[in-house]
């Protein structure tokens, strides 16, 4: 994600220096090569993020500083805190919940430095986060706001599935695939009544879809709930759900049982979901058979529930195309938001996507990144609404 977003950083008229920074000087070799005769200067630094001292003298002198290291419980923090104490402007595509409420506490620190910083701008959050928003301008009050992503489901234009990019070149668990199991174990954050509350995940909840039907998605660990509750003011419910064949939410609750248990680590999970084993895949053909599918739901798309005009409405927004790769749609809106904050900085502080980003614009923007690309912002994100049917989960 981090190659993919330095590549068009390169390309961005409004960037005339990048620095590239990682552990490996191998990996950052390869990345310089891969840009295709950058408008900008390149230049690259190898660093450790953990090391105080060694992370502001990297990030000292940057107008904006973007931030795809991983994982985000480890360097979401250390690293925006660096880039408030230099004064540099801040963006990431952090999809890990506990950092991000620690990062929302840097608030008022960001605010007396002077530094905008916007966390959680890539797909899902981030993406996931603007939809959210175009769907809120249907409506006047807002109950109960749904983001929802497809696991091993393609998303629209998409030939390969999020579960595919779980595994690195050497046959390990990527940092998404450890993130994973963290966030299909123990408690998460949803929003029952407006308040913030912890719940097991991968609980059903099934969504109507205006124009297109029903079906079920399960819940999983992720920021949108943190920050749409307050941005949306909504006072209902509020969670990410994931769209997933029936055989793989059986299997992701064996998996789940044995987490909780104590019976398997993060990294042990991850391995499983990479490989699993005969008798595990056997037990979820079974659950599968009684598991809840996705249905008629898109691949990827915000419904929230409110009222407009005194009556209750279904407002569904949703992507029908998008950049390709997991790389492509996590890069290139992140990209496309540093493009906004170097044009237009925005206020002091740490904001959610949602907070300061125009949907509209950057929504048009990532229009013709797609592919196949969208001809515009209502071929790519059409909002749709209707009566609201009666709840069903």
């Amino acid at each position: 994600m981090g190659s993919m977003a330095s590549r068009h950083l390169a390309a961005t008229e409004a960037v005339d220096d990048l620095v590239l920074a990682d552990l490996d000087a191998a990996a950052l070799d390869a990345t310089i090569w891969s840009i295709p005769v950058p408008g900008c200067r390149v230049s690259a630094e190898t660093a450790d993020l953990l090391d105080p001292a060694a992370a502001r003298r990297l990030l000292d002198g940057a107008d904006l500083v973007l931030n795809c290291s991983g994982p985000f419980f480890r360097l979401g923090v250390p690293t925006l805190e660096a880039a408030i104490d230099v004064g540099a402007m801040y963006l990431d595509i952090c999809d890990d919940p506990d950092p991000t409420a620690d990062m929302l506490e840097l608030d008022d620190r960001a605010r007396v430095a002077g530094v905008a910083a916007v966390i959680g701008m890539g797909a899902s959050p981030g993406v996931s986060n603007l939809l959210a928003m175009r769907a809120a301008k249907h409506l006047d009050t807002v109950e109960d706001c749904f983001t929802v992503w497809p696991l091993d489901i393609p998303a629209p234009g998409q030939t390969r599935v999020a579960v595919d990019e779980a595994e690195t070149s050497d046959g390990s668990p990527s940092a998404a695939a450890i993130h994973l199991m963290e966030q299909i174990s123990g408690e998460v954050l949803v929003v029952e009544d407006g308040d913030l509350v912890r719940r097991r995940p991968l609980q059903p909840i099934g969504l109507h879809y205006p124009g297109l039907g029903n079906g079920t998605g399960y819940t999983v660990g992720h920021p949108e709930p943190l920050t749409l509750r307050s941005s949306l003011g909504v006072s209902g419910r509020t969670a990410n759900l994931m769209l997933m064949r029936r055989s793989t939410t059986a299997y992701l609750k064996t998996i789940q049982r044995e987490l909780d248990a104590g019976a398997l680590s993060l990294e042990a999970a991850a391995h499983l979901l990479l490989r699993p084993t005969t008798w595990r895949s056997a037990r979820a053909a079974l659950g599968g058979v009684r598991a809840e599918g996705n249905g008629a739901l898109p691949a990827f798309f915000a419904v929230l529930h409110g009222t407009r005009s005194g009556q209750r409405r279904v407002v569904g927004c949703r992507l029908t195309t998008t950049p390709p790769g997991m790389d492509g749609i996590t890069a290139i809106p992140a990209v496309l938001a540093a493009r906004q904050m170097l044009a237009s900085p925005p206020d002091a502080g740490v904001h959610p996507p949602e907070a300061v980003i125009d949907p509209d614009e950057l929504l048009s923007d990532m229009a013709e990144h797609c592919q196949p690309s969208a001809g515009s912002l209502d071929d790519l994100a059409p909002a749709v609404d209707a009566p609201r049917p009666p709840r069903s989960g």
